[in-house]
C-alpha cells in the first residue's frame, strides 16, 4: 500500500504496490524496513530477529473501520431515536458498557480490524453521552486504536432549538476540554428548518478544534454534500442517494465519502453509488456501520466483498478503501493504513495466496493472524476435540 500521502482516488485506488516474496522488519511496534525477503534478510538489523513465516499467505495492513455504532444504541433498545436507548445507557454501569464494547472490539480484532471509529449519538442527554465517551476513552488503545466521535442528533421539531443551543454552548465545549472525542459528527436531516442549526454546529465544532463529519443517509443528500464542501468536513458518510451531479461536487473538494455496503443489506434499501463516485474522482473509504439492531456486522472482509459484489468496486479498490483511505477518513493515515517505513506494525496474515479472494469469499474469516503495534493479538486456533467424559459435571 505504499503510495502518495493523500487519500487514494481514481486510478490510484487500484494501486496496491504489492511486493512479491516480501518481508517486514519490526522493532518496538514500528515498521523499520519493508521490501523483498532477500534484501531484508541481509540487513544487519535483522540478525537475531524472531521470524514469523507467512509463506503462501497474503500479508496486508490491518483494516480501518471508519464508521461504527459500537457503544450506542445498546442491544435491546428500539434504536437511536428511541428514548429508551439513552435510558438504558444511564441505567447501565460503566463497567457493563465497557465489557460489551470490549467484546465487540475483540471480535473485530479476530476479523482483522486494527483501528476503529466509534460514535455516540445519545441525543441531548448529558449523562448518557458523557458515560459513553468516558468508556471509549478508557478503551482508546486496547486491544485496538479507538477513535471517538460525538454524534449530534437533534431532538424532535418541538423545542429542538433550545436543545441545540445547550449542546453548542455547554456539552460540546466540555467534551473538547476533556478531550473525550476527536470528531464532531452530525445526523443531517432533509428538514430545511434545521439546516441553519447544522451549519452552526459545524462552525462551532471547527472553532473548538474538532474535525467534523456528516451523516447523510436521507433521501436528499444535496444540501448535506454542499455543507460538507463548504465547512471542509473530513468525510460525509452513507450517501445511498447521491446523484452524479453531487458526486462531481464532492470530487472537487477535500471531503471523503465513507460508504457502508452493509447498511442496506438487511433493510433491502439501495446501495451508495460506489462506482459512480469513484469514476467521478471522489476519495472513497469503506466501513461496517456496525449497529446491534440494523447492521450487526463486525467483519470488514464482508464489507470488502459486498463493495465488490454490489457497488461495482474492484478487489484492489475495496482493499484501498478499507485500509489507507479509511485511515485518511479518521485523520490517522500518518501512522496506520499501509505497510510503510515508520508506521505502526498493524499487520494481517490471511489464509489466502491472492488478495482477489477477498472479493468473493463472502462471510468467511480469512484472518490467520492479527498484529497490533507489533504485538500478536489474535492467532487462528485449531478446532478442539473433547471426549464425552470431559463434558460430564464434576461432583
Amino acid at each position: 500500500m505504499h503510495g502518495p500521502k493523500g487519500p487514494r482516488h481514481g486510478a490510484g485506488l487500484n494501486e496496491l504496490s504489492i511486493i512479491h516474496d516480501g518481508s517486514l522488519l519490526i522493532r518496538d511496534g514500528i515498521l523499520q524496513e519493508v521490501g523483498t525477503t532477500r534484501r531484508i534478510e541481509n540487513l544487519a538489523e535483522a540478525r537475531g530477529a524472531v521470524e514469523i513465516s507467512a509463506v503462501g499467505h497474503v500479508v496486508m495492513p490491518g483494516f480501518v473501520d471508519s464508521h461504527t455504532h459500537l457503544a450506542f444504541p445498546p442491544p435491546g433498545a428500539a434504536g437511536p431515536d428511541d428514548d429508551s436507548a439513552a435510558r438504558a445507557v444511564r441505567a447501565s454501569t460503566a463497567q457493563r458498557l465497557e465489557a460489551r464494547v470490549r467484546a465487540y472490539l475483540e471480535a473485530m480484532a479476530r476479523h482483522g480490524t486494527t483501528t476503529v471509529e466509534v460514535k455516540t449519538g445519545c441525543g441531548p442527554d448529558k449523562s448518557a453521552e458523557t458515560k459513553v465517551l468516558r468508556v471509549l476513552s478508557a478503551l482508546k488503545h486496547e486491544p485496538l486504536d479507538v477513535i471517538s466521535s460525538f454524534l449530534f442528533r437533534l431532538a424532535p421539531l418541538d423545542g429542538f432549538q433550545a436543545a441545540a443551543d445547550w449542546v453548542l454552548t455547554e456539552l460540546l465545549p466540555k467534551i473538547r476540554r476533556r478531550r473525550l472525542a476527536y470528531f464532531a459528527d452530525v445526523v443531517w436531516e432533509c428538514e430545511p428548518a434545521r439546516h441553519q442549526c447544522f451549519a452552526r454546529y459545524l462552525e462551532t465544532a471547527r472553532h473548538l478544534g474538532f474535525a467534523c463529519k456528516i451523516h447523510a443517509d436521507q433521501l436528499g443528500s444535496g444540501a448535506a454534500i454542499a455543507a460538507a464542501v463548504e465547512h471542509l468536513v473530513v468525510s460525509i458518510d452513507h450517501l445511498e442517494h447521491a446523484t452524479p451531479a453531487e458526486a462531481a461536487l464532492l470530487a472537487g473538494s477535500g471531503t471523503m465519502a465513507v460508504l457502508l455496503p452493509c447498511a442496506s443489506f438487511q433493510s433491502g434499501g439501495c446501495d451508495a453509488p460506489g462506482r459512480a463516485l469513484i469514476d467521478a474522482g471522489v476519495a472513497v473509504a469503506l466501513a461496517t456501520n456496525f449497529n446491534p439492531h440494523h447492521t450487526p456486522t463486525l467483519n470488514m472482509q464482508t464489507v470488502v466483498a459486498l463493495a465488490c459484489l454490489r457497488m461495482g468496486m474492484t478487489a484492489a479498490e475495496a482493499i484501498s478503501a478499507a485500509t489507507i483511505n479509511g485511515a485518511h477518513a479518521l485523520g490517522c493515515a500518518a501512522r496506520v493504513g499501509s505497510l510503510e517505513f515508520g508506521k505502526s506494525a498493524d499487520v494481517l496474515i490471511l489464509n489466502v495466496s491472492d488478495y482477489h479472494e477477498l472479493a468473493h469469499d463472502f462471510g468467511m474469516n480469512l484472518v490467520h493472524m492479527t498484529m497490533k503495534r507489533g504485538k500478536i493479538i489474535y492467532t487462528e486456533g485449531e478446532v478442539a476435540r473433547r471426549a464425552a467424559e470431559d463434558l460430564r459435571p464434576v461432583w
